[in-house]
């Protein structure tokens, strides 16, 4: 298993928040009270958290469309949260789509369910250009 992630520090961090919220709220909540309750959680181990936060999707540099990111830390990694039974592959496509449209490379999808879940996704800047691929990391 590879070790060497593309900013693994800051992964590792926000996972650790996870857990933290995770074990202390447990499941059952809806998926703002966790946004809220990580965000305080990453503010608090000195993360830039920015929520909710609108990004605009382009496709042959035309203006199509807008989504909404759960979270972006430190301008890096966007968060896609989840609070649902298990993941589906609709939301790995979601957070695939969101990394497809912007500059970010990595993104989380994390699952608040009745088991704790996270996928890791990488979509490299230059592939963004070059294909269409994309390629997962389980934790």
């Amino acid at each position: 298993m590879n070790t060497d992630y593309k900013y693994k520090e800051l992964t590792d961090k926000i996972i650790q928040g996870f857990y933290e919220v995770y074990n202390e709220l447990g499941c059952g909540f809806l998926e703002f009270v966790y946004e809220k309750s990580l965000a305080l959680v990453l503010i608090k181990y000195g993360l830039n958290v920015k929520t909710q936060e609108n990004i605009d999707v382009f496709f042959r540099k035309q203006l199509v469309g807008e989504f909404r990111a759960d979270m972006i830390i430190n301008d890096r990694v966007i968060l896609e949260l989840k609070a649902v039974r298990t993941l589906l592959s609709e939301h790995e496509a979601q957070i695939i789509n969101y990394l497809k449209a912007t500059k970010y490379e990595i993104g989380l999808l994390l699952n608040f369910g009745s088991k704790p879940q996270i996928k890791r996704f990488i979509f490299d800047n230059e592939r963004k250009t070059a294909t269409n691929q994309h390629r997962k990391i389980n934790r």
